[in-house]
């Protein structure tokens, strides 16, 4: 080295701080498509389903409104995809909550408690999960994460009554039951009709009505 030449050392890079997690995501970025369905998730918890225009998820994600486009031709398939992260985490729930060694009926109960907990606490997206007339369930494979559910259920109402002749029509009968009650206590409809402060009372009820009374079953 020359005498006279003075070492350069490269100045130090700035500390990434909060202004670089929430820069936009380049609009070609291959993770675009799941920032998108994060925000959709995001905003249908807490805002609701009605939130969910293509508009609002581009500008929340940090995109142009055009973007989602690239990676969901229509409004329906963006929406199918935010449903689908939903049908994932219940289906995972009622399969950590299921316990194979168990009767039909204390099966069918933790099924229950897992959809109508799954209904108090994601509320928005238990109301876009089962809007058929928004998702047409065809869509991006979403029936192939949702009549997985009620298969199993149909299956554990045939166990619980093998007297009945239609298990599909006796599941979903009583699916329709859990659904109403689900709905009805996010509402606040129930607990003021009944003056219940506990849904498990209705879910007792409810599983009578269907499965007849509990016979004192292994749990």
């Amino acid at each position: 080295m020359p005498a006279d030449a003075v070492p350069r050392h490269p100045a130090p890079e700035p500390a990434p701080g909060p202004a670089s997690a929430s820069a936009p995501v380049p609009e070609e970025s291959p993770s675009l498509r799941d920032r998108l369905v994060r925000t959709g998730v995001a905003l249908v918890d807490a805002e609701g389903a009605q939130a969910l225009t293509l508009r609002e998820i581009a500008r929340r994600a940090g995109v142009s409104h055009g973007a989602p486009r690239r990676h969901f031709p229509t409004h329906l398939d963006l929406l199918s995809a935010i449903a689908r992260e939903g049908f994932a985490e219940l289906g995972a729930t009622v399969t950590a909550a299921d316990d194979p060694a168990a009767g039909p009926r204390a099966r069918i109960e933790a099924l229950a408690r897992c959809y109508l907990d799954f209904a108090r606490r994601r509320g928005g997206m238990f109301e876009l999960m089962f809007r058929h007339d928004l998702l047409e369930s065809g869509r991006l494979g979403l029936r192939d994460t949702s009549l997985p559910l009620f298969g199993h259920f149909a299956a554990l109402v045939a166990a619980a009554r093998p007297d009945t002749a239609d298990p599909v029509t006796a599941t979903g009968a009583l699916w329709a039951n859990l659904h109403g009650i689900a709905q009805l206590w996010r509402w606040g409809s129930l607990r003021l009709a009944t003056g219940a402060d506990d849904p498990a009372p209705l879910l007792a009820a409810a599983l009578d009505a269907h499965l007849g009374p509990a016979t004192g079953e292994a749990r």
